[in-house]
């Protein structure tokens, strides 16, 4: 399970430390891609072949499949933990994502999204300003 919120330096060779805590569950290889909001998503590789075949599943009739195929795939990148527990976060991810110096890495229970500073902040002032019709969401499905 991945939780909680970090913040980590992203060094000249474009590498970001991957909290201790959530290692572990990268020990068989993961997958770095385009996330929405302009964020990076990192799935375990268990994690990313179940969605994989989930998103290989839908209708290639239907164009927010097709859509949804090309923001998960074609940016997709998998790798491994180095030695010192950082993943190597792609130039052309990095660019997309706005990931200058820092990041933000953000558990969300089976992947992490791994965002810039900036952006992460806009995110949480955005979320907190529409927290009440978020709880009112929540009611609405019984959470």
């Amino acid at each position: 399970m991945f939780l909680g919120e970090y913040e980590h330096s992203i060094d000249t060779k474009g590498r970001v430390a991957v909290p201790a805590k959530f290692r572990t569950q990268l020990e068989g290889g993961l997958v770095v891609t385009r996330g929405f909001e302009r964020c990076l998503q990192v799935y375990p590789m268990e994690q990313w072949q179940a969605l994989s075949e989930r998103v290989s599943g839908l209708s290639l009739g239907s164009t927010e499949a097709r859509q949804l195929r090309r923001l998960l795939f074609a940016s997709a990148f998998d790798t491994e933990l180095d030695k010192q527990g950082r993943i190597l976060l792609p130039a052309g991810l990095r660019e997309y994502a706005g990931i200058g110096d820092t990041a933000v890495v953000a558990g969300m229970n089976t992947y992490f999204e791994i965002w810039s500073q900036d952006a992460w902040d806009e995110a949480m002032d955005a979320l907190d300003e529409s927290a009440s019709v978020i709880a009112a969401q929540m009611a609405e499905i019984g959470i």
